[in-house]
This record gives C-alpha cells, structure tokens and sequence, in this order.
C-alpha cells in the first residue's frame, strides 16, 4: 500500500539564496578556486615543458620529472596515434576545460544578488524554448520531483516514502572510511531487530552498488515508489544494503590522507575490487550474521563485481548470486568522435586536462547555480553527445528529480582506467607504465598488464543489458566470463533505464526476483540453476504478450520480457515476441544446420547463455510462424 509522499515547496531565488551559504562557504570557494587555478597552471606548464622536450629546446631551466606522483612534465605518449583532426580535438577539449574553470572562479566569486539573477535569466531562458506543452508536462509533477530533487541525502530520500534508513562506516584495509547504507524494514517494522542475534528476524541480504560518478542515492531518487527496486525489494522481506566508492559524497575520508591531497584521489577500479567491495561485504556478512549475500549492481558497480569475484575466490562462496543490470566490462568506446580522441590519444591526457584529484568537481557547482530544468537538458544534451542516448525511457520528472542525485566525486584516475580498458579492448588492471612509452619496458614483448581472470568465477551471474545501450558489448562479455551466464536483453532500453525508466518496474523487477528466488544457497548447485530457468519459463508463461507456444510450455530457455501496459503492438512489444532457443551443451558441438529452422540474428529479448564454445555463447532467435 502507497504513502503519501512528504513534500517541499518548488524551489526558487530565494530559496536558492539560503542554500547557497550552505553549499559555499567562502572555505568552500576558495578551495574550488585554488583547485581551478591550480589544473590551469599544472596543464598549461605540462604542455609546454612536453612541447620543448619533443622540440630538443630544453635548455635545463626545466626540470624534466618522472615522478608519477608529479603532474608536470609527462612524456607525450599520443605522438603518430592521431590524425591531424583528432589533435586539434584534443586542443579544443583542453581550452573548453579551461574555460570552465576560468567561469567556474569568476562564478563562484559573484555576489548572491547577482547569482539570482543568473538564476532566474537561466529559468527564462528555458521558457522561452520550451513549447506549451513541455511547459505542463514539467509542472505535472513538480511537487513530487522537486521533493525527491532538494532531498540532501539518502536517510531523507528514503524518508519522503515512510522508510527509514540505517548508515554504517566501514574501514578498508588501506584506510579508507565507506559508507554503507541499510533499509532492513518495512514501513511500520522499526521496532524489529532484524539480522542482529539467534532471536532475531532473519532475512536474506541484498547488496546493491552503484555506478561510475555516483553514490547510493541513486537507487531511491524516484517519483514513483513502485519503481524503486530497492522499496520493493524490502516489501519481499529482504534485507538491503548500499555501498559506496571511495571518494564520494559517503566515503570522503581516510585515516592516512586528505581529500585535499594527491594521495587520497590515487586509485582506480584495481582498489575498488581489492578493497572497497570485499570489505564492505566482509562488514555486512559480519553484521547481520549470514553467510552469504546476494549481489546487486549497476552499471561500473558490476564492474567491480566481476573484477572482485575473480580475484577474491572466497567471495564467490560468500555471493550466492551476482545479478547485472546494465553490465560494463570493455565497452567498445564513446559514439563522439572528439572524446573518443582522447581515449586513442592516451589516457594520460586527461591528467593534463582534469589533474590528479577528482574528476568534474565543479558538476555540483553548475547543478545548484542552473534552473533545474535547464539543468536536466544540458544532461541530456552531455549524454547524448558522449553516448548516442536519447533518454526517452525516462519521463521529464524523474530527469527533474534525479539528475541532481546523479553526479559523485571520483578520482580522475579511475575513469583513466576505463580509457585503458576502451583503447585495449580487455578488461584489465591498472597500467601504470602508460607514461612511459619509449621505454623498453613498456613494451608488450618484456611486460603484459594483468587481465582480470573472469571465467574463473563461480557465482551465478545474470545480466540484463538494454539493446540501446551503447556501452554494453554482451558478444564480448559473454566470451570472457563462465559458461553458465545467462543474459537477457530489453531491446529498446539504454544505460540510465535501468534505474529510473518510467516501465522500469514492469520490465526489469521480475528479472530480479527470478534470480533471487532462485539462487539461494552460498553452493551453487546445477538444482540452482534448473530452478531458476523453470521460474523463468513460468513467469514468462503468465506474461500477458508471452507467445501461445510458451504458454503451452517449450523445451528451450525463452525470455519475454514482462509487459508493460503499453500498446502491444508498440515496436517494443513486436520485438518481444520473438522466441529465443539455445542449444544445450550436449548440442554445442554440433553444426548451425542441424538445429531448427533458418535464424536471425539478435534483435529481440532473449536468454543467452555460455555454451563452453570458445566464444561462450550459443543463441539462435526464430520467429514465431
């Protein structure tokens, strides 16, 4: 049953002029400008101290550094990698990076009165090219969106739908503080103790991670109820936690470093998978008194699973099930031609570009400065332009709502990391003998970085990947990790759907629920596995736009996607009525003629599933006749 949702009142000049103390304190702007002048500085003297140094100028006036640790005087590493376009993106990128920041400084040093009036100009602005109808539509639910919107955290987020919310600190083994978040009970249950002694409620526990340049409130900055996953997970009687990367809103401190100095920002996704997720699940296991979890993540957050279940062969009896929802592993790169520069360029360009501590700091700067629906297109539009997404799964409210609860400090080194992993195309560990490439060292005959070892995982591992999502290359992924994986694909869905579509409930939930009713046991067993592909075929059999031959019951693993109330004869729809037949492993080695019927390739959901080929998979999709 639903609760009336604690609401605010839209937010205006005036209300922006009391926040705007709070947000930036003169500490707080001096900081932003020290660190905007401070990568102005350290980037212009690395290209010019990189210019002399290829040039044979250097007099020995400049000191020519090596030290990683130092952010001037990096070797060039992109020289004969570009064409001549591509270096001119690279000029253009790193003068709109410093025009940020000389606006960024001269913002934060203007007067409130002033700020206001940049406040409601860029309000007018967005009126004036809105239509009419983009007008109503934004102020449908603007009491709704604009409660979830100016939510500080996520104790108030959970709050404003009648759950309350527990936060725990936990400490890695190199000494940094995470932030965990719990929601253990139902609305009404605070006065159970739940997982916390032999005379306590016990439930399972359901561990969700987010994603890159995020935090945990992202699962529960929703317009609507039903559609947070995590709410609903709590109805179940799950007990759910959410952690938190090193470096954002959560986990901003450690007990040997600074989040003012070079150290604290050194890690990338090697730390969140030797640390980060191990500790946190190690704390977790520990509180509640269970032995094993069932994990959630999202996006990078299923990164880092697949990197620390490879690792860490212990966890994998501690994971009773890894469930994907828009999985990352080596996306095959950026649609935009210029970004896409950068990551062929080197990845060290974006040291000389961002510096060496978090990345796009100034993000929560803008999002408090810009009318939030003016704010919630330029999303749009940065989306677009790096992505190809067109965002339409997501209504105009919730963009309202979540875009401000989208943004997270990360270390620039981190998203580094995934260049490497662009460029390389393989999912591997740190380089860090990048900035060395004339070296003999570097060379890929005398030293190989590490892959992570992903087939060697044991958990079960469920992915659910949107068919327009252009950062998931599933033919890839599923080559790289255990035959048993199994995949399904919501074709018209893209990354941030999986979050906060508006039939996110309908189209994603039941993949969830299926894999948790399903794999329960910290051994994973083949029973796991026949049980959770029969609690797939039946769910799919009550689907109102499940084909008749399903209903009847079939032989092969299908996947129809849920129905979501929508015109069944939508595109969406079209494709779901296509059915998928794998071939068992008894059949893998057979030949592509000996099974049914001619086949077309992948358009439509489906369940696929490693068949121990070398290229892990084995799919055929059939139309129905």
């Amino acid at each position: 049953m639903s609760t009336p949702l604690r609401t605010n009142s839209m937010i205006g000049p005036s209300h922006l002029a009391a926040r705007l103390p709070r947000v930036f304190s003169r500490t707080k702007i001096l900081e932003h400008m020290c660190h905007a002048f401070s990568n102005l500085a350290s980037s212009a003297f690395s290209f010019f101290t990189i210019f002399r140094c290829e040039h044979g100028i250097n007099n020995g006036t400049i000191p020519i550094a090596r030290n990683l640790a130092s952010p001037v005087a990096m070797p060039l590493p992109f020289i004969g990698r570009l064409h001549a376009t591509e270096y001119i993106s690279i000029v253009v990128s790193f003068f709109l990076v410093s025009l940020e920041a000389i606006i960024r400084v001269f913002t934060l040093a203007l007067p409130s009165f002033l700020v206001n009036f940049l406040y409601r100009a860029s309000r007018q602005l967005f009126k004036i090219f809105s239509s009419p109808a983009q007008q109503k539509a934004e102020d449908k639910k603007k009491t709704i969106s604009t409660s979830v919107r100016d939510a500080s955290d996520f104790v108030e987020l959970c709050r404003l739908w009648g759950y309350e919310a527990e936060e725990h600190i936990v400490q890695t083994k190199d000494g940094y503080l995470l932030g965990l978040h719990r929601l253990q009970w139902r609305r009404g249950e605070e006065h159970l103790r739940v997982n916390c002694g032999p005379k306590s409620t016990k439930k399972r526990v359901v561990y969700m991670h987010h994603g890159l340049l995020m935090n945990s409130e992202v699962w529960v900055c929703l317009t609507d109820e039903q559609r947070c996953l995590p709410f609903e997970l709590v109805e179940r009687g799950f007990d759910v936690w959410f952690g938190n990367n090193r470096g954002n809103k959560y986990s901003k401190k450690s007990i040997y470093s600074s989040p003012t100095s070079v150290k604290f920002w050194d890690f990338s996704i090697d730390e969140f998978a030797f640390y980060d997720i191990p500790n946190s699940i190690e704390y977790i296991l520990e509180t509640t008194g269970q032995e094993s979890l069932s994990y959630i993540g999202f996006s990078q957050g299923t990164a880092q699973a697949f990197a620390t279940l490879a690792i860490h062969p212990k966890l994998n009896h501690q994971v009773n099930v890894f469930i994907a929802l828009a999985p990352a592993m080596a996306p095959a790169g950026l649609s935009n031609g210029v970004v896409d520069s950068l990551v062929k360029a080197s990845p060290s360009v974006l040291y000389l570009m961002f510096g060496r501590r978090s990345i796009l700091s100034s993000a929560t700067m803008w999002e408090t400065l810009i009318y939030p629906p003016l704010f919630s297109r330029l999303i749009d539009m940065g989306l677009s332009f790096l992505f190809g997404w067109k965002t339409k799964n997501i209504s105009a409210s919730q963009k309202l709502a979540a875009y401000p609860h989208l943004y997270s400090f990360t270390s620039t080194k981190s998203v580094v990391h995934w260049f490497q992993i662009i460029r390389n195309k393989c999912f591997q560990m740190y380089d860090d003998d990048v900035y060395q490439p004339m070296s003999v060292a570097s060379s890929s005959k005398y030293s190989k970085v590490a892959k992570y070892p992903t087939r060697n995982i044991k958990t079960p591992v469920v992915l659910v990947y949107g068919g327009s999502d252009s950062l998931v290359d599933i033919k890839s992924m599923l080559k790289e990790l255990p035959r048993q994986t199994v995949a399904t694909e919501i074709p018209h869905y893209e990354h941030l759907d999986f979050l906060w579509a508006r039939d996110v409930d309908t189209q994603v939930f039941q993949h969830v629920f299926d894999a948790l009713n399903s794999f329960t046991d910290a051994e994973h067993t083949e029973e796991e596995y026949d049980r959770y592909h029969f609690v797939r075929h039946e769910s799919l059999a009550g689907s109102a736009y499940a084909p008749s031959h399903l209903r009847g019951g079939s032989e092969s693993d299908v996947s129809i996607t849920a129905s979501s109330g929508e015109d069944a004869k939508s595109h969406q729809h079209r494709a779901r009525e296509q059915r998928v037949q794998i071939a068992s492993e008894k059949e893998a080695g057979k030949k592509a003629e000996e099974l049914q019927q001619p086949v077309e390739k992948l358009k439509g959901v489906g369940v696929r599933r490693g068949s121990g080929l070398t290229n892990g998979e084995i799919v055929e999709i059939k139309r129905d006749e």
